[in-house]
């Protein structure tokens, strides 16, 4: 799920390659869940947590299919006060509306192409973010900085995708709460700008991004990080 997750107003995303997507969640106004406000309480307070892919994510642009089989985001050091962290009480409740903040950019590897003779390699950088809005289910959005994911092929086609080339972008996915949690993006927009010569799908301006994060509690493995009304 730069702040601590201090999680207020979860993969920006974000990319899952977006599944986990983007928990100081606690006033990031750039990853709002677009649903009715409710009351939503992240715990437990104060405890740092990773996301790591479950199964595989891709990423389609045009006729090409990016997956990847490897993907996670951690916490930093405590000690620098940084992303991946529920906030400390009372920031980790907001009576009418998402808990969300920074999140470490996830990275990627692992990755093939759809393309014969084509690999491909993905970069993450700058300031990501999650939030989650408790609601009959409980919605999440990851935020990406603008530029903050960069995926080139080399071989056969040599290709630049840039998400979030102009502005910043935001991916819509579901959170389930669980032993552990899951942060889900199934077929998220994410808008690109696609570079290259021949065989690069030049012309796409949105890929289609699907993963599945398991979120998991760093701080004490024996508890799970929790959405709740």
């Amino acid at each position: 799920m730069s702040r601590s997750m201090s999680l207020r107003a979860v993969l920006a995303a974000s990319a899952g390659l977006a599944s986990v997507a983007a928990l100081s969640l606690a006033g990031t106004a750039n990853a709002r869940p677009d649903v009715a406000a409710g009351p939503t309480t992240v715990t437990p307070a104060g405890h740092y947590f990773k996301a790591t892919l479950s199964g595989k994510a891709t990423f389609k642009a045009g006729s090409v299919t990016v997956t990847c089989a490897v993907s996670t985001t951690q916490p930093t050091n405590p000690a620098s006060g940084a992303a991946n962290q529920v906030p400390a009480a009372p920031n980790n409740t907001n009576p009418a509306g998402p808990v969300g903040g920074p999140l470490n950019p996830p990275t990627y590897s692992s990755c093939t192409t759809s393309m014969p003779g084509v690999s491909a390699t993905i970069a993450t950088s700058g300031s990501w973010g999650i939030a989650v809005q408790h609601g009959d289910a409980v919605s999440a959005k990851l935020t990406m900085p603008t530029g903050g994911f960069v995926l080139k092929t080399s071989g056969l086609a040599t290709c630049t995708v840039t998400a979030a080339p102009t502005a910043e972008a935001s991916i819509s996915g579901a959170w389930t709460n669980g032993a552990p949690s899951r942060l889900a993006f199934t077929n998220a927009a994410v808008p690109v700008k696609v570079e290259g010569g021949f065989g690069c799908p030049t012309s796409s301006t949105s890929s289609t991004f699907n993963a599945t994060y398991l979120v998991t509690d760093v701080t004490d493995p024996g508890s799970q990080i929790t959405v709740s009304g």
